[in-house]
């Protein structure tokens, strides 16, 4: 199993030296790859956990990460489809892949926040055809010589774009949601699985069994497909109802649990540790709890 970390993009630390310093880390020690995530607006009525007040743009934080790194991956768990058109996507996705010389992995959802629905004029439904026609177009814009498409939602007009993805076929794509039907749709037509932050332990056991189930019906080697997990860090107190919680020994005896239910990467999120990740937390005690925790979990130990 690859062990990778959440890049600070949210709450005191997501700050332009903060993420500099802890992508050229994260690279040196060994990590695999460097991920992000989206929140584009909080509505004033809801109620959302601390991580989500204050967030940084998924990509343009990946690519300021990329210009000081050379071979980390660099992951959006997850891009929310309804709020960006796929030629638009397929453009930055292909720019920041091709300048990171092909390190981009590319994670989409259909969102659940309606504020951001509204307020980008957009809307999640029909979730499986909007994914399957937003897919059918990023291939063709990232593959064809002469892309074109023609859907229910979408439409691309006979065109060229350039220039191309540095990764043949473009960057892998994996796919999120917790519903079934996602799961499947991920494990049928995508590169993998990207979970939830919500989900136990047991959930993405479960999931990760459908999601290589659906790939197998589909005729694919469900070994080939990618079981990426966000993995919630708890780290000081042991709490049962967090795999990865405790001391050192305890977390990374959690991971191993990961591993042994088929996750192929783990990424460890400190942006969920309100010590990190909350807008009102003190940005020195961030960085130095981040680096620590950094530095215990790292994967060459």
């Amino acid at each position: 199993m690859l062990i990778s970390c959440g890049a600070p993009v949210a709450g005191a630390w997501a700050d332009p030296e903060s993420l500099s310093r802890f992508a050229e880390r994260a690279e040196r020690l060994g990590y695999h790859g460097l991920w992000s995530f989206q929140r584009l607006l909080v509505g004033a009525e809801q109620r959302l956990a601390p991580v989500y007040q204050s967030v940084l743009d998924p990509l343009i934080a990946l690519t300021w990460a990329a210009a000081r790194t050379s071979t980390i991956r660099l992951g959006v768990a997850v891009i929310n489809i309804p709020y960006v058109s796929p030629a638009y996507l397929a453009k930055q996705a292909a720019t920041l892949d091709r300048l990171s010389g092909g390190r981009l992995d590319l994670g989409l959802g259909t969102g659940w926040s309606e504020p951001e629905f509204t307020a980008t004029g957009s809307a999640p439904s029909p979730r499986g055809r909007r994914m399957s026609e937003y897919l059918e177009v990023l291939r063709t814009l990232w593959n064809d010589p002469v892309a074109s498409f023609e859907g229910e939602l979408y439409r691309v007009p006979p065109s060229t774009m350039a220039p191309p993805p540095a990764q043949p076929g473009g960057p892998p794509v994996l796919l999120g949601g917790t519903a079934d039907v996602a799961l499947r749709r991920a494990g049928r037509l995508a590169a993998g699985w990207v979970s939830s932050s919500r989900l136990t332990f047991e959930e993405i056991g479960r999931g990760t069994q459908i999601v290589r189930r659906a790939a197998e019906e589909a005729g694919r080697d469900p070994d080939s497909v990618r079981i990426v997990v966000r993995a919630v860090v708890r780290a000081g107190r042991r709490d049962d109802a967090v795999p990865l919680s405790g001391d050192w020994a305890q977390i990374r005896g959690g991971a191993e649990l990961y591993a042994e239910a088929g996750v192929t990467e783990l990424f460890y999120d400190l942006n969920w540790d309100p010590l990190i990740g909350a807008p009102d937390a003190d940005p020195g005690v961030a960085r130095e709890r981040a680096e620590e925790i950094l530095t215990a979990l790292a994967p060459a130990g």
